[in-house]
């Protein structure tokens, strides 16, 4: 989503940016306490679960976040957690570990959008590169998750007539077509046009387009 950067970053929560959270559901006490302490080592806070019902059961933050995840657990096993949480938390991206070596499962696993599949006992490097490149995964959709929210109750804001106009503006009409289409005066357009501009926090005419592209806005009829 194309948006302006230094508007957005101003209000973009540092939580978002900053927090880093990596869950953890594996029934092993001995893995689950290993990877517990390499995460909690490497800089990022670990929050372990011996079982797939409870990782359901806590409140999870809005925030950068992973979960390491074993295929196999005495509950739900690790891929119906996936299914589990594919709608309710789409920005926890999923790193499988398991002692077996089963390719339909991994397969299965990365179609359903895992973003890695580690067998034990795997290198502690791969398990770091597999969490960092989660947690940016993870931080980049949630930023256009919240600039989107954003752009929204900026959109949300404006009158009726407002949407009118921004419509027609991103349309590329001129002051005078729009005047002629809303059967109002050019003056009229102009003041509805510096309100748009002002409510939608849009530094010019092409960011504009940028956002109603971004809100995917039903367009009106361009004009020559």
């Amino acid at each position: 989503m194309t948006v302006a950067g230094e508007n957005f970053e101003m209000e973009i929560s540092t939580t978002v940016r900053d927090a880093k959270i990596v869950y953890i559901v594996d029934d092993d006490v001995s893995m689950r306490e290993a990877i517990t302490a390499f995460i909690d080592e490497a800089g990022w806070q670990p929050i372990a679960f011996a079982s797939a019902r409870e990782f359901l059961a806590y409140p999870r933050a809005r925030v950068p976040s992973c979960l390491i995840l074993d295929v196999m657990l005495p509950d739900l096993n690790g891929l119906q957690l996936q299914q589990e949480i594919a709608f309710d938390q789409p920005t926890i991206p999923i790193i499988f570990i398991t002692g077996y070596g089963d390719v339909p499962t991994s397969v299965r696993a990365m179609k359903a959008g895992a973003v890695e599949f580690l067998i034990k006992p795997f290198d502690d490097s791969d398990l770091l590169d597999a969490v960092r490149g989660a947690l940016e995964r993870s931080a980049a959709t949630m930023g256009e998750r919240v600039k989107k929210d954003l752009l929204r109750r900026r959109y949300a804001s404006l009158t009726e007539r407002e949407r009118e106009v921004m419509q027609l503006v991103v349309c590329g009409m001129m002051n005078k077509q729009i005047a002629a289409e809303l059967s109002i005066s050019i003056v009229t357009v102009k003041a509805h046009r510096g309100q748009v501009m002002r409510k939608m926090n849009a530094r010019s005419l092409a960011e504009l387009v940028d956002f109603a592209g971004d809100l995917q806005l039903p367009r009106r009829g361009q004009r020559s």
